[in-house]
């Protein structure tokens, strides 16, 4: 997949490694500003159990 990108992406290799870099961050960005926030409810994260019967072991 990742070749197949490289393949056409237009320009020498700089260029190539400039758009690939802004493709990436664009990803990025993409996912923690609306993939995650939307998932995060969905996920079991903060079921969280806390045993309060028992005494801390030291």
């Amino acid at each position: 997949m990742y070749g197949w990108i490289w393949r056409h992406l237009p320009g020498n290799v700089w260029v190539k490694a400039v758009i690939s870099l802004v493709l990436v961050l664009a990803a990025v960005y993409v996912l923690f500003q609306y993939v995650f926030p939307w998932a995060e409810p969905l996920l079991p994260f903060g079921d969280v159990t806390v045993d309060e019967g028992r005494a801390a072991v030291r």
